[in-house]
């Protein structure tokens, strides 16, 4: 018979429990079975591993040797196949990549970027508010890769398996009805915005709406937030005069309405890539992160106001360094 990893395996198991017959039924197997198994296991080695004794089995000195080089290469042999399980999700997982996103002008550089990469697999997204629920299915195996966002002082938790990488951190913009006063500035104050009333979105697990309270707490005012609200039906409210808002530097300015730098850079945001460590994207890490940074350059020349800002600006928002 040829010696087996399941066969020190067997030998070890039978040496903690001290017992074939409680060392069969951790290995599920009847007593008869093992003892028969540990029969074989000893002529194989050439002699016997343990003594049976009527309080249990206790090792020979012969089995204390095979025992202990035993319990040195079995955890090497569980790191191996451990490793080539997560290996071979990879490749059986690369035919299908599921993308989360917050509302964030990454995405589809992110998108493009994993379909440059993998053409053959099927490549599906969904986006909701809040950065918690998807960093939720990252780590749990239901996304391969998300946009993630955080704000200073409240930083997304680090998740096992879940690589977590910055690509920028950008200040935060005043969102004006186009006819309004403080739109015909430069750079608003955050101080003269809160006279305003304001559509927010509702409060989720991104904490957003704490962030801008503790920031506009230092001004001594609290902004009057009447209207909860979230994309095209904040766009809306502010369109029509109601209220004012804040959004992302990059946010390219639709007819009603107008995008203003406020005075100070007293908000900031910023923007992450994340992807599962042990998933089909992995591997594409840093080429993936290169390509979303350049998309993301493209994506603030085509927002004037943002880049304008940026040439003021120089030193402030650079996406981080990719790779050599």
């Amino acid at each position: 018979m040829d010696l087996e990893i399941r066969h020190l395996r067997v030998v070890c198991a039978i040496a903690e429990a001290g017992s074939l017959t409680r060392a069969a039924a951790s290995l599920r197997m009847t007593q008869p079975g093992l003892s028969a198994q540990l029969r074989r296991i000893e002529a194989a080695l050439g002699g016997p591993l343990f003594d049976r004794r009527q309080t249990g089995t206790v090792p020979t000195p012969f089995g204390e040797l095979v025992i202990g080089r035993a319990r040195a290469i079995l955890p090497g042999i569980d790191g191996l196949l451990s490793d080539t399980a997560r290996a071979a999700r990879r490749l059986t997982t690369a035919d299908r990549i599921r993308v989360g996103s917050v509302g964030a002008p990454l995405l589809g550089h992110l998108l493009l970027a994993v379909r440059a990469l993998l053409p053959a697999a099927e490549l599906t997204c969904r986006c909701q508010y809040s950065p918690a629920a998807l960093l939720d299915d990252l780590a749990a195996g239901r996304l391969e890769a998300a946009v993630l966002g955080d704000h200073p002082d409240q930083e997304l938790p680090q998740r096992e398996r879940v690589a977590l990488h910055t690509l920028v951190t950008e200040p935060v913009f005043a969102l004006l009805p186009a006819g309004h006063p403080l739109a015909t500035r430069d750079e608003v104050p955050l101080a003269e915005l809160l006279k305003e009333d304001w559509a927010v979105p509702r409060p989720d697990g991104d904490r957003t709406r704490e962030y801008w309270a503790s920031v506009c707490a230092l001004t001594d005012r609290a902004p009057f937030t009447p209207y909860e609200a979230e994309g095209r039906q904040l766009i809306e409210i502010v369109r029509a005069g109601l209220a004012v808002s804040l959004c992302q530097a990059t946010f390219i300015e639709v007819p009603g309405v107008t995008v203003r730098p406020l005075a100070a850079n007293p908000l900031w945001y910023r923007h992450i890539l994340a992807w599962h460590r042990d998933g089909p994207l992995a591997p594409y890490g840093t080429e993936i992160l290169r390509r979303v940074a350049d998309g993301y350059l493209s994506t603030c020349t085509d927002s004037p106001v943002y880049a304008r800002w940026r040439e003021l600006n120089p030193h402030a928002a650079r996406p981080v360094a990719v790779g050599p």
